[in-house]
């Protein structure tokens, strides 16, 4: 862990774990198969990722141990399935979804023989996640002005993987700071985000757009959908779906507020309820 890793809150922020699952399955790939060690040279891309947060981790010296193997082996993709313990604590566990990329012609390719032999050798067959629902959001809905850094671009000249899930934090955290007055003391946790990655995003000095909206309101929990786009093509380049949890159940302000900005608000009503989580996490 890094010092840099704690947010407002004095944990390790949610995007942060995707940091450690990168530096995970690299490793992973560098020392594997001549094949899979390739694979990073000549292009991989990460298409979705789904991550479950267990329980919030405070700084220490002490490493995170993250244990990962191949759940999945098809003909054009494989997912990898992790779970990251902090000492002897399961504190999250994930699913990446990625796709071998030819980086000269900038498209997608399948997997060689010899790619999918080494991935099918560390096989480690992991249970599903709970899905989230998808949800399609259109210009009415909240959006927030996002600017690309040069420095969230990663080695192949995209914006990496691990930053959307910032982006999508950014957009949150202000939604919510209009909408219910949010601070960082208020402990709303994140117990589970989901994305998927359409194309890659480069980097320009236009602002691209974040939207989002609540899509579920529980007892003490809401679930918010986003999309990170083009504002002027309407090109998505990723999708995404947060579950967030409070320590104590939601007011009535708060169900309101959380209504009027949902996806079904205005003339098609507030957004659903949903029963919460059965373990809140971070």
């Amino acid at each position: 862990m890094r010092w840099g890793d704690m947010d407002a809150q004095g944990h390790v922020n949610n995007g942060a774990y995707l940091d450690y699952l990168q530096e995970a399955r690299v490793d992973f790939l560098m020392a594997s198969h001549d094949a899979l060690h390739r694979l990073l040279g000549t292009g991989v891309l990460v298409t979705g990722h789904q991550v479950e947060y267990l329980r919030p981790v405070t700084y220490s010296e002490r490493p995170l141990r993250v244990e990962l193997g191949i759940n999945q082996v098809g003909g054009a993709r494989f997912s990898v399935g992790y779970e990251v313990f902090d000492g002897d604590e399961l504190a999250a566990r994930a699913r990446t979804t990625a796709a071998p990329f030819d980086l000269a012609t900038a498209t997608l390719r399948r997997l060689t023989a010899g790619e999918r032999e080494a991935l099918q050798a560390a096989a480690a067959p992991a249970e599903p996640l709970r899905p989230l629902a998808k949800v399609r959001l259109d210009a009415s809905v909240p959006s927030y002005r996002l600017a690309v850094r040069w420095s969230d671009l990663d080695s192949y000249g995209h914006v990496n993987n691990v930053k959307f899930f910032d982006y999508v934090q950014e957009a949150r955290v202000a939604l919510l700071r209009e909408a219910l007055d949010w601070q960082p003391v208020d402990v709303w946790v994140i117990a589970r985000q989901d994305v998927e990655y359409h194309r890659p995003l480069d980097f320009r000095t236009q602002p691209y757009q974040v939207r989002n909206a609540v899509t579920a309101i529980g007892t003490r929990s809401f679930t918010l959908a986003a999309e990170v786009l083009d504002p002027d093509s309407g090109q998505i380049f990723a999708s995404a779906r947060t579950v967030a949890v409070g320590q104590r159940p939601l007011t009535e302000a708060q169900r309101t507020s959380l209504g009027g900005i949902g996806i079904l608000a205005g003339s098609h009503g507030p957004a659903v309820a949903q029963p919460d989580p059965a373990q809140p996490v971070r």
